[in-house]
């Protein structure tokens, strides 16, 4: 495997596929807006504690803090549908990326998969790495890989964040639920404060919000879901070189927060 791809499945590893809740833009009942959060009546009685019940600015990486937990799992996915610009030719792409974590062993576990025509793939593909202290992994096609060792280690910290990004800025919403099996708060922002790594829209790109949720859970310092609904026109994404017109889904969801997980050597390594 060729180093220099490893730069470029990072950058699509949110792309993503269908899970247990789909990918559809329905799947976000309510828009997320500022001045729903300063008007909202339950602020008070669902406000977040201290410091969460103000502005917050941590999660510009929607992954933030998330070193300091013992462990946890998560998801994160994008997906595209839509055309090149000022085309009828398709360029659907997806993909899907599933982390493990382990504090005390220094240990991640990531699970990449990818398709679709805008990335040149017609069929799934992927690979899975693995870190163990200074040590890494990487198996493709079932192969472990012999030699690749920076490629390996640059593939197991694939980052949610550093792909996805995440809201410089968020304030409470006044909404409390329990997303994920921890308790969370509901915050709301405004568009301009997204960070979107994987899209760049030139001079006559446009990049349109029209819904989202973010959810925090103060126990855990974390964001414990983020889901975007985005229309782009004329925008570069994963780095391609052609720019594209479509839908972009994000999906990004944290589990078993606080669960140190037993991450061993990939099988065949």
């Amino acid at each position: 495997m060729r180093l220099r791809l490893l730069p470029f499945l990072l950058l699509i590893a949110l792309a993503a596929c269908r899970t247990e809740r789909g990918l559809q833009p329905e799947d976000i009942p309510t828009q997320s807006s500022v001045e729903q959060a300063m008007t909202a009546i339950p602020l008070t009685e669902y406000a977040p504690p201290a410091p969460y019940n103000r502005a917050v600015t941590t999660f510009d990486r929607v992954d933030n803090r998330l070193t300091e937990l013992a462990g946890w799992r998560y998801i994160v996915q994008l997906e595209f549908t839509g055309v090149f610009a000022r085309t009828p030719r398709d360029a659907n792409a997806s993909a899907r990326a599933e982390v493990w974590f382990n504090q005390l062993a220094s240990a991640r576990r990531v699970i990449l998969s990818t398709s679709g025509e805008l990335i040149g793939q017609a069929e799934s593909s992927g690979y899975e790495a693995v870190r163990l202290g200074p040590d890494a992994f990487l198996v493709r096609d079932g192969l472990c890989l012999t030699g690749a060792e920076e490629a390996a280690a640059t593939a197991s910290e694939l980052s949610a964040g550093a792909l996805v990004g995440g809201v410089t800025t968020a304030l409470p919403a006044g909404r409390t639920a329990v997303i994920n099996g921890e308790e969370s708060y509901l915050f709301s922002f405004d568009p301009a404060n997204l960070v979107l790594p994987a899209l760049r829209a030139g001079d006559d790109g446009r990049i349109t919000y029209t819904s989202g949720e973010l959810w925090i859970a103060p126990a855990r310092n974390a964001v414990t879901r983020f889901y975007l609904n985005l229309d782009v026109e004329n925008v570069v994404i994963f780095d391609r070189q052609l720019p594209v017109t479509g839908t972009v889904l994000i999906r990004y969801d944290l589990y078993e927060a606080g669960t140190a997980f037993n991450i061993t050597v990939p099988f065949g390594c």
